[in-house]
């Protein structure tokens, strides 16, 4: 599997937004002329803003900050089908096994292909993973006050929790879909069976979670999201990084690991410069610091001063791999029966 952490949230989202918006890649974009525009690439997220300063810094191509989740790039790739705009996406695992099936992307065996384990990328090279995550809570201790940290999943039903769980939405973000593919699995359900991941959301409604389309990190950093569905990787690079009152749980029913792949747009307008920042995103130094950022790179090892900042082994025990092609199969009848259980 994969993961990895980011980025002070403070100095350098802004900081990072400054330069991608105009500043640091202006120089770079206007000495070179190249660009690729990958969906879902956030300041905040897995590291991504320092990221694309890497690659403008390493490759001379350009790739702007880009917000969107993974529901909302696989939907503008399928709205822009006949004028693709975007080189490359960014997405959850299950979203990229779909995304070829709605033939809208197209495949690229690189550089560093070959050398993903084959259960970490389509056969026909239609999909890459680049590192991965476990799920869990990312809580802010300071913002619980003196309610206790939670340690399991139905830790958070309990009232005293009210109004401080936060997750993104199931049926538009992957890590909304993966947190509730999560807690479904350890509640006893199977990807056949979402009754109690549903019955789950239901109940923790009654506690009145916050639900936004976007990557929350930063508010959970603030404290405004005390407890947040999450990856480590953000709980890492909060706590190490931006040195924040941070702590991760694995939940005691049990949670799941889950890749993050890349994937080239069909008919891409920049079809070299999108796969020159896939190639690197796989290479040695693209691997490295994926690593660096508490993030398990699919190509070699966590170096020894990430991995000691990880919970011990035995934690990690709870946490499983699942069939992703599965996850992917039965994803829209689960966002169907989610919104009618959860809106009406």
């Amino acid at each position: 599997m994969t993961t990895i952490s980011r980025r002070n949230f403070g100095k350098f989202a802004f900081g990072s937004a400054l330069m991608m918006s105009g500043f640091g890649f202006t120089n770079v974009f206007a000495q070179t002329g190249k660009t690729a525009i990958c969906y879902n690439v956030p300041a905040e997220w897995a590291g991504w803003g320092n990221m694309l300063q890497l690659i403008a810094k390493e490759t001379g191509i350009n790739v702007p900050i880009d917000n969107k989740n993974s529901g909302q790039s696989v939907s503008q790739v399928i709205a822009e089908a006949k004028n693709p705009v975007a080189d490359a996406m960014y997405l959850g695992i299950s979203f990229a096994i779909n995304a070829k099936k709605a033939g809208i992307i197209e495949p690229f065996k690189g550089k560093g292909w070959q050398s993903v384990p084959d259960n970490l990328k389509d056969p026909d090279g239609y999909w890459v993973s680049i590192h991965a995550g476990t799920v869990g809570f990312m809580v802010n201790k300071e913002a619980l006050g003196d309610v206790p940290v939670p340690k399991s999943w139905k830790d958070l039903l309990d009232p005293k929790y009210d109004g401080m769980v936060g997750f993104l939405d199931p049926s538009s973000a992957f890590v909304g879909y993966a947190c509730a593919v999560a807690a479904n699995q350890a509640l006893g359900g199977s990807l056949d069976n979402f009754k109690p991941g549903i019955e789950f959301y239901k109940k923790l409604l009654e506690n009145h979670p916050i639900i936004p389309k976007q990557t929350a990190y930063a508010r959970c950093l603030s404290g405004e999201i005390p407890i947040l569905f999450d990856y480590d990787f953000d709980a890492y690079r909060a706590k190490y990084t931006d040195k924040a009152p941070i702590e991760f749980v694995i939940p005691q029913e049990g949670t799941i690991q889950v890749p993050y792949v890349m994937c080239m747009v069909k008919n891409a307008p920049h079809r070299e410069n999108g796969q020159a920042v896939i190639d690197f995103v796989l290479s040695e130094k693209g691997q490295q610091f994926w690593a660096e950022n508490y993030l398990r790179p699919v190509l070699g090892e966590l170096p020894a001063s990430a991995k000691e900042k990880f919970l011990p082994d035995s934690e990690y025990k709870r946490a499983i791999g699942i069939d992703y092609a599965r996850m992917a199969a039965v994803q829209e009848s689960f966002s169907e029966a989610y919104l009618k259980a959860t809106k009406g």
